[in-house]
């Protein structure tokens, strides 16, 4: 089971795969909390809850290529995400997937005001499909992950000197 996320100014969109890896499913909208605490806490959850084993979050770049604002604070969401997480977290480009989750949803006959609640779901989908189906055909992770770089140890890890688990502490 993996977990696509969809990061945006207001809110985050969630998605995740089946078991296999086959398929991309829209789960929830979390509001996005610029205190960086709320909607960690609340993606940390789902991803407990689904077991999942990877994380992907898009990487909105310019048609150009270039890095944007929107593309900072997607890498600055995905080092939090990746801090807080005992699973990897990987960064997969996103161009224009928000456009593509508003042109599925007019398809269905959702009016633009219906839209705002479920298209940043709708967007993790995309991102995850496009992952899934990028791994499928090429048999190696999509994306790149997120390197936190040899200062920056996971919350999961432990710090250095404490005992391994399960051993007492001198």
């Amino acid at each position: 089971m993996r977990v696509g996320v969809d990061v945006g100014k207001a809110r985050i969109g969630l998605a995740r795969s089946d078991p296999h890896g086959m398929l991309a499913t829209p789960v929830e909208t979390v509001n996005r909390d610029h205190s960086g605490s709320l909607d960690v806490a609340r993606i940390a959850a789902v991803v407990a809850e689904l077991d999942a084993i990877e994380v992907v979050v898009g990487l909105p770049l310019a048609l150009s290529g270039n890095r944007t604002a929107s593309t900072t604070d997607a890498v600055g969401f995905a080092e939090v995400l990746a801090r807080s997480l005992a699973v990897p977290v990987r960064l997969v480009d996103e161009r224009l997937s928000t456009v593509a989750a508003q042109s599925v949803l007019r398809a269905a006959g959702r009016k633009a005001k219906t839209q705002k609640p479920v298209v940043d779901q709708v967007a993790a989908v995309i991102i995850l499909q496009h992952a899934l189906d990028s791994e499928r055909t090429q048999g190696t992770p999509a994306g790149t992950a997120v390197d936190l770089g040899p200062d920056s140890l996971p919350a999961a890890t432990p710090p250095a000197g404490a005992p391994p688990e399960g051993q007492p502490q001198r």
